[in-house]
């Protein structure tokens, strides 16, 4: 499974071939530093270690340094393991947005902004109680909890406030729109999680990989 390492630097629109406008993420999407290439004969499994975006030495841990040293890589600031890639590479390799193309679908994976403490009407999309007809006190709040057993308890899960976002989340079947190579930046359809400047992991869709039906360009239909 193809992937990579990204920065997510913002949204745009841009217009097609056809002439639509498209809303756009656009990802910095390299260049990944291949560290290590993992086999099934020494390792157990068949994996590719990427890094990205270059660190000094000395502020990555000596173990993670002499594992990149090890491998005659450069100290990053990510670094992220993908499973059975399909691309033949080997350590030390450079590879970038170029992996991808226009029509691909991937799917991508980062943290959602931190939204802090908040009550069950925006964490939860409560409607809360009524503004009039002597409702004092309840307006934005949960109402009952207790399901009315005796002794009360609150069930397991009950949808409470409490801290919302900073948790990693996957938005599946995005549609590249462009690839621009000079610049390793991948320009993707709709919204993906995170902030500006936030890490992102792209990886190729597990539901539409390539050579799937949907992610094959579709041809014209035949004129009767």
């Amino acid at each position: 499974m193809l992937g990579l390492l990204g920065k997510k630097l913002g949204q745009t629109r841009v217009y097609d071939d056809k002439g639509v406008l498209w809303p756009v993420t656009v990802v910095l999407a390299g260049p990944n530093r291949v560290l290590q290439c993992k086999t099934q004969d020494s390792d157990g499994y068949n994996a590719v270690q990427l890094g990205f975006d270059d660190q000094k030495d000395q502020r990555v841990t000596k173990p993670l340094l002499g594992h990149i040293k090890k491998h005659n890589g450069a100290a990053v600031k990510r670094i992220r393991e993908f499973r059975d890639f399909t691309l033949s590479v080997k350590p030390g390799d450079v590879i970038g947005a170029t992996i991808f193309a226009k029509g691909d679908f991937i799917d991508a994976i980062g943290v959602t902004k931190g939204r802090g403490f908040e009550g069950v009407m925006k964490r939860h999309n409560f409607a809360g109680g009524d503004m009039t007809h002597g409702a004092k006190g309840w307006h934005r709040r949960a109402g009952a909890i207790g399901q009315r057993l005796f002794p009360g308890t609150v069930m397991r899960g009950m949808r409470m406030p409490g801290h919302m976002g900073q948790v990693q989340r996957t938005t599946q079947n995005l549609e590249i729109i462009q690839v621009r190579e000079a610049d390793n930046l991948l320009l993707i359809k709709g919204a993906i999680p995170g902030a500006k400047g936030d890490y992102v992991v792209i990886r190729e869709s597990k539901k539409n990989p390539k050579g799937s039906v949907k992610a094959e360009p579709k041809a014209d239909a035949k004129k009767k």
